[in-house]
C-alpha cells in the first residue's frame, strides 16, 4: 500500500493526519481495480465501507423510474465516496460506477470506526466533507427543480470557478456528456447552451477550458432567468 502513500496523505480526508495514523489507515485499505463502465456499487447495496479514488475516475448517479441516469458526483484521485452511511450500516443512497480504468482503496466499515474511536480527528474531516458536499446538494437541486437549463449551466460555470479558485477561466474535468447528464440536460441542448452563451459574450469555450468573458453577466444568468432567444 505504501505506493498509495502520496494520494492518501494528500487527500481531502487524511491530509492533515500525523505519519502514524496515516499508516493506520493506509494498514486497512483494501486495492481494488476496476475497468471502465464497471459498477462498483448499487443503490440499495449494504454500505460495509467507503472508497477512496487512486487513480482514474467515478461517477455516483441515480436512475429515475425511465432508466434515465442523473449524475451526482464525478470523483477523481484522492477524493472519498460512499462514506456516508459508513457509521450508520446502512446502505448505499446511489450507485458508483468507474468512468475510465480505475484503481479504488476500500476501507472497510469495521476497521475505519475503529480507528475513527482512537483518532477523533477523523471524524471531523468527515464532517466537513459531508457539510460541503451538503451545501452540493442543496445547490443541484435547487438548479434542477427551479431554473431552465441555461441558468444551471451559468451556476455550475460559476461553482467551478469557485472552486478553482480563478474568476477568468474555468477547466471541466468531465465530458460535455458528462455534464448534460450532471445539469439534467441532454448533449444537444448543452451545445446550444454554449454557443448561446458564447454569441452574448459570457464566456468563450476552448476544448474543456470555459473562458468567463462576463463573470457578472453569467453571475445574473444564474440567479435571475434565461439566455434570450435560447432555442430549447
Amino acid at each position: 500500500m505504501k505506493q498509495f502513500k502520496p494520494v492518501v496523505s494528500e487527500s481531502i480526508l487524511f491530509g492533515e493526519l500525523a505519519e502514524e495514523h496515516l499508516e493506520a489507515i493506509l494498514s486497512i485499505a483494501v486495492e481494488k481495480k476496476t475497468n471502465g463502465g464497471e459498477l462498483i456499487f448499487s443503490e440499495g447495496d449494504p454500505a460495509d465501507g467507503f472508497y477512496m479514488v487512486a487513480r482514474g475516475q467515478v461517477k455516483i448517479y441515480k436512475l429515475s423510474p425511465g432508466g434515465k441516469e442523473q449524475i451526482l458526483h464525478l470523483f477523481g484521485p484522492g477524493e472519498p465516496f460512499g462514506e456516508v452511511p459508513v457509521f450508520s450500516g446502512g446502505v448505499f443512497p446511489a450507485t458508483a460506477e468507474a468512468s475510465k480504468n480505475s484503481t479504488l482503496l476500500f476501507f472497510p466499515r469495521k476497521d475505519f470506526v475503529n480507528l475513527v474511536i482512537e483518532n477523533p480527528y477523523l471524524a471531523l474531516n468527515m464532517l466537513a466533507i459531508l457539510s460541503r458536499r451538503l451545501r452540493h446538494f442543496t445547490v443541484q437541486v435547487e438548479n434542477l427543480s427551479l431554473k431552465e437549463v441555461p441558468a444551471r449551466l451559468a451556476g455550475y460555470f460559476l461553482l467551478l470557478s469557485g472552486e478553482q479558485n480563478n474568476t477568468d477561466r474555468v477547466t471541466l474535468h468531465i465530458s460535455k456528456g458528462q455534464l448534460a447528464s450532471f445539469l439534467g440536460t441532454i448533449p444537444e441542448t448543452l451545445s446550444r447552451m454554449l454557443r448561446k452563451m458564447s454569441e452574448q459574450g459570457l464566456i468563450a469555450v476552448e476544448g474543456r477550458t470555459i473562458h468567463i468573458r462576463d463573470y457578472d453577466g453569467l453571475a445574473d444568468l444564474a440567479e435571475f432567468g434565461r439566455l434570450d432567444n435560447p432555442d430549447t
